[in-house]
Order: C-alpha cells, then structure tokens, then sequence
C-alpha cells in the first residue's frame, strides 16, 4: 500500500499533478501543429514539452510516494512510454484513415449528378 501524501507536500503533488496535464496537452498540440503545418521548429518545442511532461510526473511521483511500490513505478513508466508514443501513434492512424479521401474528393459523384446528358438526338 503506498502512504499519503504529506501535508506538506500537497501544494507540490496539486501543482505537478496539473502541469503533468498542461505539458501533455501542450505536447500534443505541438506535435500535431507540427506535422500539419510542416514545421519541423515546432516538433522541437513538442519534445521540449514532453520533457516538462516528463520533469512533472517524476516530480508527482516522488511527492506522492509513487516510487516506493514496484506496481506504481511500472504504472508511472507506462504512463510517460504512453505520453511519448500515443501522438505518434494517433497521427498515422488519422493520416491512414483519410489517405483515400483527398481522391474521392476531386471526382463528382455520378449518382447524385444534376448534369443533364443529352439523348443524342
């Protein structure tokens, strides 16, 4: 069982516990910004998120006891392997899935066509 959190560390553990969400959706943001516009400067600033993000977790971890139980240190490595990988992830799955729309946008359908079509007459 890990132990409380020490009252004096509650201000520490609120304040990391809130930057580890800010400098993930930061993270988030940046690379996804990054790789839509094609700004390669915005993935550095991505990482340099991601290492906040890093920073404040450790720091949560420690303040809140996390370290001393193997089960919440593997949780916590996950978590910062997850934080890492999943815009990666995310992006190849979004550009898979619309990697065929780009071609079905440029030809009109034909079912729905208002064009008139001559008889030949």
């Amino acid at each position: 069982m890990i132990e409380p959190v020490a009252l004096k560390d509650f201000f520490l553990t609120f304040f990391s516990a809130a930057m580890v969400i800010m400098t993930g959706g930061l993270y988030a943001l940046l690379f996804a910004y990054s790789r839509l516009k094609h700004r390669p400067g915005f993935m550095l600033l991505a990482y340099t998120a991601y290492l906040g993000l890093f920073i404040s977790v450790l720091t949560l971890a420690f303040a809140a006891n996390l370290f001393n139980t193997t089960f919440w240190t593997v949780i916590v490595l996950l978590m910062l392997i997850g934080y890492l990988l999943a815009p990666h992830a995310i992006w190849h799955l979004c550009v898979g899935t619309h990697r065929d729309e780009a071609a079905d946008e440029a030809e009109p359908i034909k079912v729905f066509s208002t064009a008139v079509k001559s008889r030949g007459v």
